[in-house]
């Protein structure tokens, strides 16, 4: 036998780890074109992508006047608290609260606080937009369907719900424009 012939069974062997080699990546790249879709499918749509962030303008609210605008398919809370809101809102004792924040952590104006108007127990829609709403014990939201109070800085002060009314990324792109997202 010369150098240059192989023998027969190391020639098949070497056919063989050709052909298991393209059967597995033919097969990765088969899986690969199933996965990929289903895979991009769970990226957000669109239309959800559009509403990432949504600029309110503010000139037309009074102060003491709260209003409600859809982002990310919840309501935001914004409101322009009044000179006595604000102080209330200070002169609480932060120690006393269940979820401790102080208003100036939870607003980049102090004339305006903006969060999601969704109750942290169970995700109700707490009163307290309109002027005819109660607004509990502490004048700022209540939440009727288990009687959860927040103050007019969004803070629980009473009732099952665990955390403040979250206080979602925001900026004033002007003095009275807020973008929120």
């Amino acid at each position: 036998m010369t150098t240059s012939q192989k023998p027969e069974n190391e020639e098949k062997s070497s056919r063989r780890d050709f052909l298991y080699l393209t059967a597995a990546s033919m097969g990765a790249v088969a899986i690969g074109s199933v996965a990929w879709p289903l895979v991009d499918q769970m990226n957000p749509a669109k239309d959800t992508l559009a509403l990432a962030s949504t600029e309110v303008d503010l000139t037309p609210v009074e102060a003491g006047q709260a209003i409600t605008v859809m982002w990310r398919g919840a309501p935001v809370f914004i409101k322009h608290r009044t000179t006595e809101e604000i102080m209330e809102a200070r002169k609480v004792d932060v120690a006393e609260l269940r979820d401790p924040q102080t208003d100036e952590e939870r607003v980049k104006k102090e004339q305006w606080l903006v969060m999601v108007g969704i109750c942290t127990h169970l995700g109700c829609v707490p009163l307290g937009q309109k002027p005819s709403d109660v607004k509990g014990e502490y004048g700022g939201w209540f939440c009727p369907c288990h009687g959860s109070h927040y103050d007019t800085s969004g803070r629980i002060r009473k009732g099952p719900a665990p955390k403040n009314l979250v206080v979602p990324e925001y900026e004033f792109t002007t003095d009275t424009t807020v973008r929120i997202g």
